[in-house]
């Protein structure tokens, strides 16, 4: 069985590793200390899965993972719009903490969503 990766794939891990590190702030806040260290150690497993990632990207995969990080920002930067009206419109604002770790939660969900949908010409 041969290693393979795909630049889809480490954008996901990256965005990943981004979102865990975004719920940061919620465990200092809440004093969780075994949490906030299992979600550390958590981080840099994702960080090391992708170097390994990375490292197995032929070179014209690489080229394309430029485009897939920007779209991942986008969709992280939407995410975190789209929950602060949600948190604003209904649930009453939470919180600059609880906005970051459900705004790149929704981002991440969206980013992996619109990889998942190829157009027909693609597939």
């Amino acid at each position: 069985m041969g290693a393979t990766s795909s630049p889809e794939r480490l954008s996901l891990l990256v965005g990943l590793a981004v979102m865990m590190a975004a719920t940061l702030p919620r465990y200092l806040a809440g004093g969780h200390q075994t949490r906030l260290t299992l979600i550390v150690m958590a981080i840099v497993a994702v960080l090391g899965v992708a170097l390994a990632q990375w490292r197995l990207l032929a070179a014209e995969a690489r080229v394309r993972l430029p485009a897939l990080l920007r779209r991942l920002l986008a969709c992280l930067a939407l995410g975190l719009v789209a929950m602060a009206a949600w948190q604003l419109a209904v649930a009453g604002w939470g919180g600059w903490v609880l906005l970051a770790s459900h705004g790149t939660t929704l981002g991440l969900l969206l980013h992996a969503v619109g990889l998942w949908w190829k157009p027909v010409a693609e597939r």
